[in-house]
């Protein structure tokens, strides 16, 4: 049997950017860190790296965002509204694309995590996945038939407003919604709520509790839109604070009060389970990213 072929694998961070070579975790030929400044420093330079790499079929990109990913559009491949200063309006996947010559796959960094937890990871084996990472902010990404669900844009589930939990009324962090999921829940609204960054928050913390209480909403909300048969939970804030699963199990049951009733939800073990690929699951995303667009031909 062929070696599948190799794929230049980009992930953009906000504080960093990883390249890696490769046809899947098992075949890592080259890794690359290059940090993200500013655009005209971290694009180059990412080029200078890829532009060693020989053999390469594909190239696939998972980026902070938002992206545009409708390729009917004029800033499909770009970087668009982002708070990330500098970095808004900036094209990236048309500019590699036209650089290197081969198809180029191009989607946000949550897909692109989904989309490795999918094939490689935590939810091997299943083709309906949900992925949510609670760190710096809160994104999610679902996949369906083996495919990111998307449209005109890719989801920022992570930006829905769930019901407040009784008596907290804190504005949240968020500068465009206030209190939604991501102002409640991410590691900046944890530190503004209590001055103190979520790693060091002790587990009995009265803090958690609006959070469990939010994030338990967005994992209820992504069930009713029928398609994870299992959501894998990534980033930060979830990473280390082992603690917070058993409560998110029993909050995202409670909120769901017995509406889904399938085997695959109700055992909440293996329906709400951490990730298995760690910070390589970005990576391998754009792997698996840009063997889609060689694929798709």
């Amino acid at each position: 049997m062929a070696e599948a072929p190799l794929i230049a694998g980009v992930e953009l961070g906000g504080t960093k950017c990883i390249a890696i070579l490769a046809s899947g975790p098992d075949r890592v030929l080259e890794e690359v860190r290059i940090p993200t400044t500013r655009p005209e420093e971290t694009l180059p330079a990412l080029e200078a790296a890829l532009d060693q790499w020989r053999g390469v079929a594909a190239i696939g990109i998972a980026s902070f965002g938002p992206v545009s990913i409708d390729r009917a559009s004029v800033h499909y491949g770009h970087i668009t509204s982002t708070p990330k200063p500098h970095w808004a309006n900036t094209d990236v996947a048309r500019r590699l694309a036209a650089r290197y010559g081969v198809p180029t796959g191009f989607h946000s960094d949550v897909v692109g995590a989904a989309l490795a937890e999918a094939r490689w990871g935590a939810g091997r084996g299943l083709a309906d996945l949900g992925y949510v990472t609670v760190g710096t902010g809160v994104g999610a990404g679902m996949i369906a038939h083996g495919r990111p669900v998307d449209g005109l844009t890719h989801a920022e589930l992570g930006h829905v407003r769930p019901p407040r939990l009784a008596g907290d009324d804190w504005g949240g962090s968020c500068p465009f919604h206030g209190a939604c999921v991501e102002g409640l829940a991410a590691g900046p609204a944890i530190a503004a709520r209590t001055g103190i960054k979520g790693e060091d928050l002790t587990a009995d913390h009265p803090a958690w509790a609006p959070v469990v209480d939010a994030l338990a909403h967005l994992f209820a909300t992504m069930v009713l839109t029928g398609v994870p048969r299992r959501i894998v939970l990534g980033g930060g804030v979830l990473v280390g604070n082992d603690f917070l699963l058993p409560r998110l199990r029993r909050a995202t049951a409670a909120s769901l009060g017995g509406y889904v009733a399938l085997p695959e939800v109700e055992d909440m073990d293996t329906f709400l389970v951490p990730a298995a690929l760690g910070a390589r699951a970005g990576p391998l995303g754009a792997i698996v990213l840009g063997r889609m667009a060689l694929d798709a031909g």
